[in-house]
């Protein structure tokens, strides 16, 4: 990464590109990379919950943002950045606007900055006149690897034409960061050989173009790409295989870097922000506690809130399935046990469309609910302990007799004899004998169950 605009420090003499007023300066400062669907407003409040300096937001397409029209929630405050979709080919108009960008001007002042894709310089410079005035930064992806990027000639593409490159950012300087007194930065990835890469004099992710995130981070160019940098007078974060802030300061000390990205690490557990220090990796359901709260607070949309909450829950612990299974805000707080969080996932259901999804009625409140429970409970061990009780609930009583006391010989307890095959026509059998004795117990028995 390297920022455009002007703690690892440099030597004195080394120049530098001065911070604009209402820009950043990205040295000494341990980041949050961007990340597509995991950059979204609540992973980055949570990054800076647990002690990232700045965040970068996902990467946004230029024509997703132009005619994007801004608006504040009157519910949260936040600033968002709204336009109705495209049809797609079918007749009937959209009636819901899609919320395209989200930022939290309180949490995320000073602190934010925004990831732009293009590859025009003029679609590159409407789409950050959109979000400018509430951004510390514009970063230009250039480092992108994937299709839905590099086929339209964006992100790592753009390694290809420097030219295109350059013109892009020049636009961007002139027309956008001088302007609204923001700076320009720019995210690459390493070229092939040194050479290359160093004839771009720009910095970087430490991976080349085919490269994925499981692949080791080649870090052979840091210190020259670094160099580069400093003698330009502008600051170079890494990016790569960072998987806490404590290693990131080591790494930006070895390599003469300024600063330092985290990415699938934060993905995992975004509490790799804070220092060893001040207490290290906090355990997954406080990680995953805080980032619900988050959510609900800003409304993000629940098929995101999902993603990154089954990276967050660890695969082999027993509560991974739960929040899978779960289809609403709700029922993920409860199969969760963040019963604190329902009352206000609730209402968020009802606004989002989810209500209709619920597996129970929200309609109880928690201590109703605990109430309910606990009579259920109750009531089932009596109906096992109880048959009266049993047939209450529904039941079927089952009759039984006992067997009397007695000392004599076997006792027949039925009046019908067994049938007895003789040569004579059938007819109706006979009645067993008027007085053979039948015990009282059973009597009494055919009393109460009758």
């Amino acid at each position: 990464m390297t920022s455009l605009t002007a703690t690892v420090s440099t030597p004195a003499q080394v120049p530098r590109v001065p911070i604009p007023a209402n820009g950043v300066d990205y040295r000494g400062k341990i980041v949050l990379a961007p990340m597509v669907r995991s950059g979204e407003l609540p992973s980055r409040l949570l990054a800076l919950h647990y002690g990232a300096d700045l965040v970068w937001g996902p990467e946004t397409i230029d024509r997703a943002l132009i005619g994007a029209v801004r608006q504040v929630n009157p519910r949260n405050g936040t600033v968002e950045f709204t336009r109705y979709p495209s049809n797609g080919g079918r007749t009937e108009k959209a009636t819901k606007a899609s919320v395209i960008y989200r930022i939290d001007p309180a949490r995320e002042k000073d602190r934010l900055v925004f990831q732009l894709g293009s590859a025009e310089p003029e679609l590159a410079v409407q789409a950050a006149r959109v979000v400018a005035g509430d951004v510390s930064g514009i970063d230009l992806n250039s480092g992108c690897p994937k299709p839905f990027s590099t086929h339209c000639g964006m992100g790592a593409a753009l390694l290809k034409t420097p030219d295109k490159l350059v013109a892009i950012l020049e636009a961007l300087v002139r027309e956008v960061g001088t302007p609204f007194n923001i700076g320009i930065s720019v995210k690459i990835r390493i070229l092939s050989t040194a050479e290359e890469t160093e004839a771009l004099s720009l910095t970087v992710h430490c991976r080349t173009t085919p490269m994925r995130p499981r692949e080791r981070a080649i870090r052979d160019q840091l210190r020259m790409i670094a160099d580069i940098c400093h003698k330009a007078g502008v600051a170079c974060v890494m990016n790569g295989d960072v998987t806490s802030r404590d290693e990131g300061l080591a790494l930006m000390q070895e390599y003469g870097v300024d600063g330092a990205m985290i990415a699938t690490a934060a993905e995992a557990n975004s509490s790799c922000f804070r220092s060893e220090a001040a207490g290290g990796l906090a355990d997954w359901d406080e990680v995953a506690r805080e980032y619900m709260r988050f959510c609900i607070e800003s409304e993000n949309k629940f098929n995101n809130t999902k993603y990154l909450l089954n990276m967050l829950v660890p695969g082999k612990h027993k509560e991974f399935r739960k929040p899978e299974n779960s289809r609403t805000y709700a029922d993920t707080c409860r199969c969760l046990g963040f019963e604190e969080l329902i009352p206000a996932a609730i209402p968020l259901d009802e606004r989002l469309g989810l209500a209709e999804r619920w597996s129970e009625k929200w309609l109880e409140q928690p201590e109703e609910k605990k109430h309910s429970e606990e009579k259920a409970k109750a009531v089932q061990n009596a109906m096992q302990n109880n048959e009266t009780a049993r047939a209450a609930g529904g039941e079927t009583r089952v009759k039984s007799t006992p067997v009397p006391a007695h000392t004599g010989g076997p006792i027949r307890t039925t009046s019908k004899p067994a049938p007895v095959k003789t040569g004579k026509p059938k007819g109706p059998e006979p009645e067993g004998p008027a007085d053979l004795p039948v015990p009282s117990e059973v009597v009494q028995q055919s009393q109460v169950t009758a």
